[in-house]
């Protein structure tokens, strides 16, 4: 394979072509770096190809050209910053949702640098590449690394339990997304046998799942995995849920009878099943409370293990992993709902008694382990803890026992916006990495406060780590283990210690992270 550099000039002026197994894309220059933005990497799945597994992109003549983002898949809204309006769903713009972007500093064959290839988060209901949050040519040109985004599909189109379709539809388009990367990315200067993949909180889902999968086996040689959540579906939870969600939409739960759905449409669907899933406790248990009726299945083919047990078998212990999570990841949620003040004793006592180890003898440990706490601070941290923070460093010890190595990180750095009230919460990490301040999330965790020195230099250091990790295996801290537990703290001050939560670790110390079943 080769660019059209020695057919075509990639002039600066003119912009860059580069040549994919499909057909030539033209990009655009900007600031130095290559963009090529909208480049299909698979059929747009509707029609006959709609709750399908991807089918390979067709070819097509002439030069294509690559400037404009691709439509995002149909889904919800997004998060809204608290008391502002409701905002509307991304614009529709077609249905050719299955679309990439390329970043590189230089589209030549020859310079072979490292690939990093991100996967979006949002609940696996919400998200899309054309985030702004998502810019990625900071990550390239402090890097000098390729940086490849790409769409996959969420809700319903992408992770509904169906009859006639494929389990885990968007963790096949994430696989088809890396196979394109195989095929194509020495065209754009990137080197196909060092790619990383990462993504953050859902995507984090996508990137431990892709580590189990064998349909990606060989894609990939690394992993970042930032924020990873926990739940993840039993094959008899999601088929009750997808008949839910079939229900919702006045349909059965079957492709065909849900392909004469408009798209989006069914997204309206899984929103009213959402907000009702409060009431469904007493059948679908722990996954209630978390407001997605959405999550990657253990369905015995497209994943055959929750990624903790296939990677404690050795699944993936030839995969380098990073992987950490925030100090106050649930804050974020409750800022978004206006609870952060508002947590009664008994509504903490509830939701400790459903999620701590042991029920009300878990409560009681956490009121034990944390004997100063606020009912919303336990609220928070028992969500934070179930959610994020042990699924998190239960995968990097699931990789140590499957002879892998990892590496664990924590973000302590509160943000500063809202006052300060948002902590070090979920999603931090994402304006950071991509230096997006003013982007997404960036705008409400730097709002009023700015943007400072030291918000700059931490974000400096999180690009040097992640790149130097994506490079070489080595993000610049030692190696986890279960003698030393030795993390890098992430804070104005950064150091390495021994795992800062440790009142926590206790607490969940013998629990195993597995499929959430269908409790009736």
């Amino acid at each position: 394979m080769t660019t059209s550099r020695s057919q075509e000039p990639a002039t600066r002026s003119g912009g860059p072509v580069v040549r994919t197994a499909a057909g030539a894309v033209r990009g655009r220059w900007e600031r130095g770096t290559a963009v090529f933005r909208g480049v299909p990497f698979a059929e747009p799945p509707v029609g006959a190809a709609r709750f399908q597994a991807p089918r390979p992109v067709r070819a097509w003549e002439g030069t294509r050209e690559a400037t404009a983002f691709g439509p995002p898949p149909p889904q919800e809204p997004g998060f809204q910053d608290p008391g502002a309006a409701p905002a509307a769903a991304p614009a529709p713009g077609g249905d050719d949702w299955l679309t990439l972007n390329v970043w590189t500093p230089d589209p030549d064959p020859a310079t072979a640098r490292p690939v990093m290839v991100w996967i979006y988060g949002g609940a696996y209901k919400l998200g899309h590449s054309a985030q702004p949050g998502y810019d990625a040519r900071r990550i390239t040109r402090d890097g000098d690394v390729v940086v490849v985004t790409f769409n996959y599909r969420v809700g319903m189109e992408g992770f509904a339990r169906i009859e006639g379709a494929p389990a885990n539809r968007g963790l096949l388009d994430q696989v088809a997304a890396l196979e394109w990367v195989a095929e194509n990315i020495a065209a754009f200067g990137g080197d196909p046998g060092q790619v990383t993949v990462l993504g953050e909180s859902a995507g984090a889902g996508s990137v431990a799942s892709l580590m189990t999968m064998e349909r990606a086996r060989g894609l990939f040689r690394r992993a970042v995995a930032q924020s990873v959540p926990g739940p993840f579906f039993s094959d008899a939870l999601a088929w009750d849920i997808g008949r839910e969600l079939a229900a919702q939409a006045g349909r059965r739960p079957t492709a065909a009878d849900l392909a004469g759905v408009d798209p989006h449409r069914l997204t309206e669907a899984g929103q009213a099943l959402a907000a009702r899933m409060g009431g469904y406790t007493d059948r679908w248990g722990r996954a209630a409370p978390t407001l997605t009726p959405f999550s990657p299945v253990v369905d015995g083919d497209v994943l055959p293990a929750t990624p903790w047990e296939a990677l404690a078998a050795g699944a993936a212990r030839d995969v380098d992993l990073l992987t950490g999570h925030n100090h106050d990841e649930f804050r974020l949620f409750m800022a978004m709902s206006g609870t952060l003040d508002g947590i009664t004793d008994e509504r903490a006592t509830a939701i400790l008694r459903m999620l701590a180890p042991g029920g009300e003898a878990g409560e009681r440990a956490y009121r034990a382990a944390y004997p100063d706490a606020k009912p919303a601070e336990l609220f928070e941290r028992v969500q934070t803890d179930w959610l994020f923070a042990v699924p998190t460093l239960r995968l990097a010890e699931a990789q140590r026992a499957g002879g892998g190595r990892a590496h664990v990180y924590e973000l302590t750095w509160p943000a500063p916006g809202l006052g300060g009230s948002l902590g070090a919460c979920h999603a931090l990490d994402v304006p950071l990495l991509f230096g997006t301040f003013d982007a997404d999330l960036g705008r409400l965790a730097f709002a009023e406060a700015g943007v400072t020195a030291e918000a700059e230099e931490l974000s400096a250091r999180f690009r040097r780590s992640w790149t130097s990790f994506a490079r070489t295996g080595d993000p610049g801290w030692p190696a986890y283990d279960t003698d030393a537990r030795l993390v890098q703290v992430l804070d104005a001050e950064p150091s390495v210690t021994a795992y800062p939560e440790e009142r926590s670790r206790l607490l969940w110390e013998g629990y195993e992270v597995t499929a959430l079943p269908l409790l009736g």
